[in-house]
Order: structure tokens, then sequence, then C-alpha cells
């Protein structure tokens, strides 16, 4: 079995620990991000693991935080399930490309943070994914296969990818829909994988929730484009580091759903950008899926066997206390 690592807040403290059913033995080791905790504070939590005492600490006695933490590259892989291409009126084959994008690391909370809607955000929408954890620097291109997956993942973790519909679609801009504050809910814990555990990656469960009604279900099998050809290909690109994020794309069932019409407004470059949005609005929320003030989200992710399971994230929508500027 892996470890659940998870970071947390107590008396004005931040620590590190791995849990063990209720209870979180504390490392005692400071670190001050997660690239520090998996450069130094990896192996005393091994050791934990394997029964040495600790202090230990009940999980109700502590504020659980994001387990991935700023500085972070949060990489995004975009409609890379086919029943989520198909409800944003896309082709459901796999496409000829890897869809790229990110967000910022400032939208990163906890996993039972409040979500914050800004004001003028209509259509706040959930994207339930599974995050994978970079464990070693990548500075050249790399040949990444399942067989040595493990060397550049060290764990998992639940992201929701929460996204203002009404700034990403009728303006075109993916990183400024998907990056206000507290629109990466990420954990409750990381889970650092054992080598044997890699295979698993491709049959995980993924299920979320609003308000107790089941409205995502997919099972990693279905990515269409596999972490080990990501990674590959994202090396050719870019630099990675210990402790950034990738995400690895959502299934179907969010609250949007793009009809040929309105795709094709929304690509007319000739329509004023206030009709596109007004528009867009109207019937989006016919569908009646968007988030509310109030409304619960919960996530889970599993594997199928039940030997990787990473934990539960539940998330309460509240509007903002200040007008944010989204156009």
């Amino acid at each position: 079995m892996g470890i659940q690592v998870v970071r947390f807040e107590k008396d004005k403290k931040e620590r590190w620990g791995v849990l063990s059913g209720e209870n979180i033995s504390v490392l005692q080791g400071t670190y001050n991000s997660l690239a520090d905790f998996l450069e130094k504070g990896k192996e005393e939590a091994v050791k934990i693991k394997e029964q040495v005492k600790a202090e230990s600490i009940s999980l109700n006695e502590v504020t659980l935080l994001s387990p991935v933490t700023k500085p972070a590259r949060i990489i995004c892989q975009g409609v890379n399930y086919a029943t989520h291409r198909s409800e944003t009126g896309m082709e459901e084959a796999r496409p000829p490309f890897n869809m790229i994008f990110s967000k910022a690391d400032s939208s990163l909370c906890g996993a039972y943070s409040e979500i914050i809607r800004p004001l003028n955000v209509k259509l706040l929408d959930y994207e339930l994914e599974l995050g994978l954890v970079i464990g070693t620097d990548i500075t050249e291109q790399v040949e990444v296969t399942d067989e040595n997956l493990h060397h550049y993942i060290a764990g998992l973790v639940i992201v929701n990818d929460v996204s203002a519909r009404d700034v990403q679609l009728p303006q075109g801009q993916w990183l400024k829909g998907k990056s206000f504050r507290t629109f990466c809910p990420v954990g409750p814990y990381l889970y650092l994988l054992e080598k044997d555990e890699l295979p698993l990656i491709h049959d995980l469960q993924l299920n979320l929730w609003v308000n107790d009604e089941l409205r995502q279900s997919c099972n990693s099998s279905q990515l269409l484009y596999k972490p080990a050809e990501t990674l590959t290909e994202l090396s050719e690109v870019m630099d990675l580091s210990p402790g950034d994020l990738i995400v690895t794309g959502t299934g179907g069932g969010v609250a949007l759903n793009l009809s040929t019409e309105v795709n094709a407004l929304l690509s007319n470059l000739s329509v004023p950008f206030q009709q596109k949005l007004d528009l867009l609005v109207e019937k989006q929320l016919e569908g009646g899926k968007y988030l509310n003030d109030g409304d619960t989200i919960r996530c889970q992710i599993k594997s199928t066997n039940g030997k990787i399971d990473l934990g539960e994230q539940t998330n309460k929508v509240v509007k903002s206390l200040n007008l944010v500027r989204s156009k």
C-alpha cells in the first residue's frame, strides 16, 4: 500500500504527516512546500509508515490544506474523455492532438475549503479530475512509458478543475476562466505510490456528486491521452519540477452542454461579444446543472480493487463578498 500524506494546520502552524485511519502521525521535519517535502521529507514518511513511533494527533483536530503548494505549475489536459468531448459538441474519437492549458497556482485550495463564486459569474461548473504529482525534474525531452512512469510520478491527488464557463468560452480565455482563487480544490491527501501500484493508474474510478446527486462517473481507463504519453509530449515543450501538478481531464456529466448552434455562435468573429455572452448564459442555464451558492460538491477517486483510495473531497459554494472583474 502507498502512503497517504497530509499537509495540515494546527495552532496556526503548518505541518506534514502520514494519515492512518482517523489519526495523523506528525513528521518532525519542517517542509515549506511540496517540492521540499518530496526532496527531504519522503524518507521520514516512509519510516513512519514502517511503524516508527511519531507524535500522533486526531484528524478532527486539524485543518487539512492542499498537499500541492505554491509555487507549482498546474498543467491540464482538456476534453480528454470521449463522454466530455460529446457534451462539448466535439467528436468522441481521440483527437489528433492533446489539448493542454494551465491554471494559476493561486487557485489552489484545500479539500474542504469553500469555493468562492465571483459575483458576476453565472455559469460555475465542476470537473472532477485525477491529478498526477511530478516527482523528479524533467529538463529535457524524455521517453516516458508505463514501465518507467514511477521515475516521474510521485503520487496522486483528487482535483476539481472549477471553471467559470461565461469567462472561459465567450472570451476564449481558459487560463482566466479556470484560475479564480479557490478554483482548484486538491486533496484531501497526496497518495505516494508504490512502484507495483502504477498499473492501477489505468483503473481508477472517479465519482462526483452535487448535493448528493451523482453527476460524474468515469474510469481512468477511458483517458484518451494516457499519463505516459502526455508526459513524453510535455517534456518536448517545457520543464517540469517535483511538486508540479498534471491534471488529466474530466469525464462526462459536467453542467456544460454545448449545441452546434452555440458552438457556431462562439466561433463567429462577426458576432458582438455581449450577444455571445447573453445567448451562452441563457442557453446554458436551461440545463439547471450549474453550481449555485450553497451547493456542496463531493468527489472520490479510488481503484476498482480498493487498493488505492484518494479519499473524499467536499467543498461548498459561496458567493464572493467583492465584485470580481471577470469581463
